[in-house]
């Protein structure tokens, strides 16, 4: 490669034999949605800015420092996608799925951008994958999402992560709490930025991750002791449901997400074993972003995000065991230009029946190509020279046990597929 060129910062490569791992946790992780009966939706990589701004919240971090935004070449102003909720409710309203069956559930999975300082499980291109129940408010759905984040941490392996869980209310119990938390930060010492943010959404100023800050919020009012008695009764059922589910959780009363569009049911799932940045996926329910960003009806929704690349890193911490990295099941080895044609011809029927197939491709010797095919991980080695072409059979080796015996050519797909299982 030139060295003129690398990947840009903060921007991690995936491959061979890590990449089997990406894969791994992308896939087990949204199979867990599809068992529960969520289709797959794809976003585009960027939206209007102004969905973000407006959905996301013009006091968070996401928005005001961290998003990759720049104008097209018709001068509209696209930003780089930073989450998936605001995208997913706009499909959601654009083509009318809200006019269907409720709820409308839905997963995704891809790339998101922010622009943070790189460093240890935070990339400015983190991985995700993602789930939004969108249309009913129902504690027992709730439990439900964070149930499939759960089920699919446990199908990877991982068992140091624990369920953090609060209420940020309703609106109802927005108004007094907003009032009471003002009062209290407005009696901080605190520098003008952070005061400006605390006159437009106080909550973020909880959300700050400045220990200085931390330390002067510690004794702030708690938005849990001012829920209503409806986001009380809320909240006490997702909890009975989870339990029922068999999901664990811990209490945090002082949890705070850094998206503005939560209310109600707020939740992370933590792992230790990662440090500073211990943050392994999240979400929560959204009541009034449907008509926030422009949508007729208000319908409610509840959605997560989990880290691709930081569940990596926990099962790395944890020890689990890797995916397996082997390339193909069989693996041909021609020793000669016509015992190549005819392995050419035999490896397109195995692909066919569904088995996976590599060639020693170059014109390799045999000590050669056996050292690619025990490198490939294949099960089986195929070797064909010129006399076993002219008497139509084909030496097999059993990469796993060293056993080797003769085949037919003719019939060797259906050989193959028995000796494979």
């Amino acid at each position: 490669m030139s060295a003129d060129f690398a990947a840009p910062r903060g921007i991690p490569d995936y491959f061979p034999p890590n990449s089997a791992d990406f894969r791994r946790v992308r896939d087990t992780l949204t199979d867990a949605a599809r068992l529960a009966g969520y289709g797959h939706i794809e976003l585009p990589i960027f939206e209007d800015t102004a969905l973000f701004a407006r959905g996301v919240g013009e006091s968070t971090d996401v928005v005001s420092k961290e998003m990759y935004t720049f104008a097209d070449r018709g001068d509209r102003s696209v930003t780089l996608r930073p989450e998936g909720t605001a995208g997913v409710m706009r499909a959601v309203i654009q083509h009318g799925l809200d006019r269907g069956q409720l709820p409308v559930k839905l997963c995704y999975a891809g790339p998101f951008f922010r622009y943070e300082k790189p460093q240890t499980g935070r990339y400015r291109q983190l991985q995700q994958v993602g789930v939004e129940a969108i249309g009913v408010d129902d504690p027992a759905l709730d439990a439900e999402v964070i149930a499939i984040a759960d089920e699919g941490y446990r199908r990877l392996g991982l068992s140091g992560f624990r369920l953090e869980i609060t209420s940020l209310g309703d609106n109802e119990s927005r108004g007094p709490y907003r009032e009471a938390l003002q009062e209290f930060l407005f009696g901080l010492d605190l520098d003008e930025p952070t005061r400006k943010r605390a006159e437009i959404n106080p909550l973020r100023v909880l959300d700050d991750k400045r220990p200085e800050v931390k330390a002067a919020t510690a004794e702030a009012p708690l938005l849990i002791d001012f829920l209503s008695d409806e986001a009380r009764t809320h909240f006490d059922l997702v909890l009975t449901n989870l339990k029922r589910l068999g999901v664990p959780y811990e209490l945090n009363p002082r949890l705070v997400r850094g998206l503005d569009y939560y209310t109600k049911t707020t939740f992370e799932f933590v792992h230790d074993g990662l440090g500073a940045q211990s943050g392994i996926g999240g979400g929560g329910r959204y009541d009034g972003l449907m008509k926030q960003i422009g949508g007729k009806q208000d319908l409610s929704g509840i959605g997560f995000g989990l880290g691709v690349d930081r569940t990596m890193l926990a099962m790395e911490a944890e020890g689990v065991a890797h995916a397996d990295v082997a390339r193909c099941q069989v693996f041909g080895v021609p020793l000669g230009a016509d015992a190549k044609a005819e392995l050419v011809g035999v490896a397109g029927r195995l692909r066919a029946a569904g088995i996976s197939v590599d060639l020693a491709y170059g014109d390799r010797g045999l000590k050669g190509a056996m050292k690619a095919a025990d490198r490939s991980g294949a099960r089986l080695a195929l070797v064909l020279g010129d006399r076993e072409l002219e008497e139509r059979r084909i030496e097999v080796k059993d990469l796993s046990n060293g056993e080797q015996h003769a085949l037919s050519l003719d019939g060797l797909i259906e050989e193959v597929a028995r000796l494979l299982g």
